[in-house]
């Protein structure tokens, strides 16, 4: 099947997305990116980050990356998307389901509404999550399942969190990503006769820039650059028996013990246990 390996991550602006593509270029992927920034001209909350900025950092670790402007909210755009891939690549080997829009509007000073009751959420929280979180990942794995089934093999990853075991936050965020690992076990259940394999995976406190943000008021000594989430997701797309976990939890810090890899720095984070976050 040749030494080429190819992976799509959505999300990849900024954030864990953009971590998981820099970590795959780093393995020797070539990863098409997905964002709706595609460079620094237009910016959502103030965040920096665009499909240009991870492009050039995949660039720095060796990799090849292919920048894709792709709205998940939009059906035709992430068809598109895929056809593209379709008609360059072989084959497609991961795809990485971060996209997500679950933050917007709920963090601006004068309207902060992550930890309001559930009757006093705004509706548009939930259909955020829902929308760019859990339905855009399965309309992405629906193209990928029609891709990794001919070829008998393949790896989706959805990021999802441990809300999904505890309360963490807010009800609608819960909810999301409880259905998302739901969804991820039905999907490898369904996949599983064609050697595709599943899994969601659990990242740490990762310092991403809206995390760093509120940095003094986190204990950071056990959390994880971005990247550290993309060497999880190499290490696993590695593993000669991924189909034995298909369906389950990953979790980035165990999969580093486990498979011996270690974050950019060196350090080696702790896994959260649902114990620790209770």
């Amino acid at each position: 099947m040749g030494d080429k390996r190819t992976a799509i991550v959505t999300g990849a602006s900024r954030g864990v997305g953009r971590g998981i593509a820099i970590g795959l270029g780093e393995a020797g992927y070539t990863v098409y990116i997905t964002a709706r920034t595609l460079d620094n001209h237009k910016q959502a909350e103030g965040l920096t980050g665009s499909l240009l900025e991870t492009a050039e950092m995949i660039k720095e670790v060796g990799g090849k990356a292919i920048p894709i402007q792709c709205d998940h909210r939009n059906d035709i755009e992430v068809k598109n998307l895929f056809e593209t891939v379709k008609s360059k690549e072989e084959y497609l080997d991961i795809l990485v389901n971060s996209a997500w829009a679950g933050y917007e509007n709920v963090y601006s000073p004068e309207n902060f509404t992550w930890f309001n009751k559930f009757w006093e959420q705004p509706i548009s929280t939930w259909n955020a999550m829902f929308e760019v979180g859990l339905r855009s990942s399965f309309v992405a794995s629906q193209h990928a399942a029609r891709i990794m089934i001919k070829q008998q093999r393949g790896l989706i990853v959805n990021i999802s969190f441990w809300a999904a075991k505890c309360y963490m936050g807010n009800v609608p965020y819960g909810v999301n990503k409880c259905a998302m690992d739901r969804m991820t076990k039905d999907m490898a259940h369904e996949l599983k006769e064609y050697n595709v394999s599943v899994v969601s995976l659990y990242p740490g406190l990762v310092r991403t820039e809206r995390v760093m943000r509120g940095k003094e008021f986190l204990d950071l000594s056990n959390s994880e650059s971005e990247q550290f989430s993309g060497r999880a997701v190499a290490a696993l797309a590695n593993d000669q028996n991924i189909i034995n976990r298909s369906g389950s939890v990953q979790i980035s810090a165990q999969l580093s013990k486990e498979f011996g890899f270690t974050d950019i720095d060196g350090a080696k984070p702790k896994p959260i246990t649902l114990e620790s976050i209770r």
